[in-house]
């Protein structure tokens, strides 16, 4: 047990735990059998089930409780160790991961929310189904070779693969025929389902399905009829020149019949309209006359978001009327979702990172449209989730602009400001990263007093939190030269 102390040091008190838990293993990791207690993978899962019996003593029952080591750890560390095996499950036996993921969710109601999240998070990694084990081998290109810590190849074998031309010279698998398969997405990122909380109620969404229909990476990728597209064009014409509101209302009728429900070819169609180029007035007009279908839908509701607000706000350098913002809260406290993913994701990870303007639309939606419960769980999948977590819908001609990770801009900071100051409680790894970051920008931002005043507000809001980052945000802290920093430096000295 000795020689796991330091990595579960790093699990209790490291700001990014999975990251620096994977380095300590590859460097301690040791094969040999002659060591006493070798440091593999493989014992590492074997230490985290093995079973230890507990006594309740709350309960007063005489009969001891049987439980696996990890579930003795704290919380924390449970779901931080569950958040780290998934990160790094390609160097683990994925029956093993499964088994120990069941075993933990086993627990039912007893289980922490986090930790059972994380338990669920690692059930569903280890369920995709492609050949990233055969291409850890390192086998199947000229890249350097990697050895993979769990089962490793005998010395005979890795002989006999480098004196072939094939992948797998016992297999019938050409290096061809791999790199095919693995092009042609059985090597993907899996997709997965996302769910939103509405009150107590959990609704699971194929997420695959929605961007499917976004990514139309051409128009002539669909078969747009020639009727449809006259028609198009003529919808494109009055949507820039707007005569009334009565005309306005008629103009998202024609929309939505010719668009609702025809998937790829909706997409293509609003990419020929330009709904975006639309003054503020007539964009108001038809975002709250395009509201179709139930408040539980997706696709509609995301693609009239992404067409006529979304390339709006992008570009957007001055205050937005408040005439269109009145609209799109509105629109977004009827779908949710919607504003999650074709509007809230996509701007946070604008190219350029968010601006003033571009902030406080934002705070006007996350403070008026959405559950404080949806906030903290977007938040936690914006600061610590996965790619596919932060799906982002947009139109094919509006990719460009948007980048796959945040640019930290003092408008950022003040965002996350803003959605402290409105109670929204943030996760343990959601505070680890922002540490993280604020540890990384800590001389950029050291002048800045959105930045100083977003410090103060984080160690006043989430302070339980940081106790074990004291010593890391006192040195951030000391960098800073606004007037901000004694307060947070007496702050800190509290916790």
């Amino acid at each position: 047990m000795e020689q796991w102390v330091p990595l579960f040091d790093i699990f209790l008190n490291s700001p990014t735990p999975e990251s620096e838990a994977s380095t300590w293993l590859r460097q301690s990791f040791s094969a040999s059998s002659s060591t006493a207690a070798p440091i593999t993978t493989a014992a590492f899962l074997s230490l985290l089930m093995r079973p230890l019996e507990t006594i309740d003593a709350s309960s007063g029952a005489p009969n001891p409780n049987r439980v696996m080591f990890i579930q003795t750890l704290p919380n924390m560390v449970q779901a931080r160790v569950l958040s780290f095996l998934a990160l790094d499950r390609e160097r683990f036996s994925s029956r093993e991961l499964g088994k120990l993921a069941r075993n933990v969710l086993s627990g039912g109601e007893g289980v922490d929310f986090w930790v059972q999240k994380s338990a669920h998070h690692l059930l569903d990694v280890m369920s995709e189904s492609n050949y990233e084990w055969i291409s850890c081998l390192g086998l199947d290109s000229g890249e350097e070779e990697v050895e993979d810590e769990f089962e490793l190849l005998p010395g005979w074998l890795k002989e006999s693969a480098a004196e072939s031309d094939s992948v797998l010279p016992w297999l019938p698998v050409s290096a061809e025929e791999l790199n095919l398969r693995m092009v042609g997405g059985e090597c993907g990122d899996g997709g997965g389902s996302l769910s939103r909380d509405r009150g107590d109620e959990e609704e699971d969404v194929d997420m695959d399905d929605v961007v499917e229909e976004m990514n139309v990476d051409s128009l002539e990728s669909v078969d747009i009829g020639h009727e449809v597209l006259e028609k198009a064009i003529s919808l494109k014409e009055r949507v820039v020149s707007f005569e009334s509101t009565s005309k306005t209302v008629g103009l998202a009728d024609e929309i939505s019949e010719l668009c609702v429900g025809k998937g790829g070819e909706c997409v293509a169609v609003l990419g020929l309209i330009e709904p975006w180029l639309a003054d503020d007035e007539t964009a108001s007009v038809l975002l709250s006359h395009l509201a179709s279908g139930s408040e539980e839908e997706l696709n509609w509701p995301s693609q009239v978001l992404c067409s006529i607000i979304l390339p709006k706000l992008l570009v957007l350098e001055e205050p937005a009327s408040r005439v269109l913002v009145t609209a799109i809260v509105e629109y977004c406290k009827i779908y949710q979702r919607a504003a999650e993913y074709a509007l809230l994701f996509p701007l946070i990870l604008r190219q350029e990172g968010i601006n003033n303007p571009i902030y406080d639309v934002i705070t006007r939606v996350i403070k008026e449209s959405l559950h404080p419960a949806h906030v903290s769980s977007f938040c936690q999948k914006l600061l610590c989730g996965e790619k596919d977590e932060r799906r982002v819908i947009c139109l094919p001609c509006h990719k460009y602009m948007i980048s796959d990770k945040m640019v930290w801009t003092e408008s950022l900071f003040s965002l996350l400001q803003s959605i402290l100051n409105h109670n929204i409680q943030f996760t343990p790894s959601s505070v680890d990263h922002i540490v993280y970051q604020v540890q990384q920008l800590a001389d950029s931002f050291s002048n800045s007093l959105k930045f100083g005043n977003f410090l103060l507000c984080l160690v006043t809001k989430c302070s339980p939190l940081l106790k074990p980052h004291k010593l890391v945000l006192t040195k951030v802290v000391q960098q800073n030269r606004t007037f901000l920093a004694k307060s947070i430096l007496c702050r800190l000295a509290c916790l």
